[in-house]
């Protein structure tokens, strides 16, 4: 997957070989001078070739006990923690992650496959009493097939072992297209999962742009060789891949983006809200799905919140992501781009927080107390946009990096109503002493992921993952949850009477008195 060449800078290629569409660089966000690898971008026809090896691939490792294919997750596992600093350090050089978040990125790989290692030795079915005598039911699961899984860049290594993992431990073969700008770490994730002892051809890396990815899709869908897809992105590509999967009776693992609410109650613990809201915010500098987009404040409190708030985003380390920095840069170019359009919505009768500045951080828009040189990259001041109103362009849309909205309510019935207003429903937060509010809360959001004086953000292992509406389709990541997006189940009944025993027309119910009377 990756050459060397004189400058010592990488060339990075699919694992099926084919033609080259054209090349990108993967530069470091935080250096822009660090050019970190040469992508070759593979055709179309590359990725429906890999879908047809896994195809192959997969029917040999589906045969191969599930306990045994958790082995080979457990020792995927291991070699992670062994690789997990230098892991960690390509994250933060290629997408700019703050180099703590980047080993708690890692660290979720290794917890996801300390827990499918155990799920290998539950794959469980079920036996089923039959209402005819002489006669078995059964389920199994049994694995989908190939999988072709799509990721964006902002949890390069996390998020995708969501999908590999367990898409492999349920006897699947993946076909794993990581974005662009994150294809380096892409390449020595998959590197380490191949050394873990995967047979030849059941993980493929597919570097493609978005077109070329959208027509191999689709070629390989109607060739039936893909049993799953699973794709991490926005809410439109979300909806393109969802009407594709659908004409050809699929049902995609589908997890977008969200505009997540963060409630601040009256009776909150203001001080643990503002930390919450500050990680939930600013870190990855604000490029999460699960990233706090509008903090719902009680009108009784809202003056003291946006006090304390713009004090602590105004004292947050911004910089170098390989310093003790709370928010490093933007990932990659064309999402600062983007990003710099969303903060052409802020409005006249909003209040600007958080910094000094707008925009981009240079010499003439400075951020006091930046760590390091904010020439170099992609850095932008951390923005809070206080009075924000709920027909707001700003209020309804995600907003993919460092900006947090900020609005008041009365009721938590208005609470809830304004936190489902946006239509999207990944995570959402709470903060209260009140555990009536918390509870009330939790059953009028419509998000997949709720939280209690905890941030948006942040995932365990063995909990799902996902979101309804605008950020997905009721699909989940994550625990015992996945395995129904990589497994399908299957029935069978068994009849040992010796005779033909027909359901529902040949059952026996001994006679009851029905007229019977105390």
């Amino acid at each position: 997957m990756t050459t060397q060449t004189a400058t010592a800078v990488p060339t990075l290629r699919s694992t099926v070989p084919g033609p080259v569409a054209g090349t990108v660089d993967s530069v470091n966000p935080g250096d822009l001078s660090d050019v970190v690898a040469h992508v070759e971008l593979a055709t179309p026809q590359v990725l429906v070739e890999a879908a047809r090896r896994g195809a192959a691939a997969q029917r040999e490792w589906a045969k191969v006990p599930a306990p045994v294919r958790g082995r080979v997750i457990a020792a995927i596992g291991r070699l992670v923690e062994a690789n997990a600093e230098a892991l960690a350090r390509l994250v933060t050089r290629e997408v700019g992650k703050p180099l703590a978040e980047s080993r708690g990125e890692v660290q979720e790989i290794v917890d996801t496959c300390d827990f499918f290692l155990g799920e290998g030795r539950r794959l469980y079915g079920q036996t089923v009493p039959s209402e005819m005598p002489d006669k078995q039911l059964f389920t199994f699961r049994v694995p989908v097939g190939t999988a072709v899984v799509i990721t964006a860049g902002n949890f390069p290594v996390a998020v995708p072992s969501w999908y590999l993992v367990p898409a492999l431990l349920a006897g699947n073969a993946v076909v794993w297209k990581p974005a662009e700008y994150a294809a380096a770490t892409a390449d020595a994730l998959a590197r380490v999962f191949v050394a873990g002892g995967l047979p030849d051809g059941l993980l493929t890396v597919v570097h493609a742009d978005g077109a070329a990815t959208s027509e191999g899709l689709a070629l390989a869908l109607e060739a039936g060789l893909v049993g799953k897809v699973g794709f991490t992105g926005s809410t439109d590509v979300g909806r393109r891949i969802g009407e594709l999967c659908g004409r050809h009776l699929q049902s995609p693992c589908l997890e977008l983006g969200g505009k997540n609410p963060m409630v601040v109650a009256a009776d909150a613990d203001l001080d643990l809200a503002v930390e919450g809201a500050l990680f939930g915010g600013f870190g990855t500098a604000g490029q999460r799905c699960t990233s706090l987009g509008t903090a719902i404040v009680e009108e009784s409190v809202h003056d003291e919140f946006v006090r304390r708030f713009d004090a602590a985003v105004r004292a947050a380390a911004v910089g170098d992501p390989t310093r003790d920095v709370v928010m490093g840069p933007l990932l990659a170019p064309h999402l600062a781009a983007r990003y710099e359009d969303y903060l052409g919505w802020i409005g006249d009768h909003h209040r600007v927080l958080g910094s000094t500045g707008v925009g981009r951080i240079t010499a003439q828009n400075p951020r006091p107390g930046f760590l390091g040189d904010p020439a170099s990259g992609l850095y932008y001041h951390p923005v809070v946009v206080d009075g924000v109103r709920p027909d707001d362009e700003i209020f309804r849309t995600e907003t993919f990096g460092p900006i947090v909205a900020v609005t008041t309510y009365r009721t938590l019935d208005e609470a809830v109503e304004l936190a489902n207003l946006p239509g999207y429903g990944l995570s959402s937060s709470i903060y209260t002493t009140n555990p009536t509010s918390a509870l009330r809360f939790r059953q009028g959001i419509g998000a997949g992921m709720v939280s209690v004086n905890n941030s948006t953000s942040g995932a365990e292992a063995h909990l799902p993952f996902g979101g309804n509406g605008k950020s997905g389709n009721g699909s989940r990541q994550s625990g015992v949850w996945v395995l129904d997006q990589f497994t399908r189940w299957q029935s069978m009944n068994w009849d040992y009477s010796g005779r033909l025993q027909k359901a529902q027309m040949d059952v026996e119910i001994p006679a009851a008195d029905t007229g019977f009377r105390l």
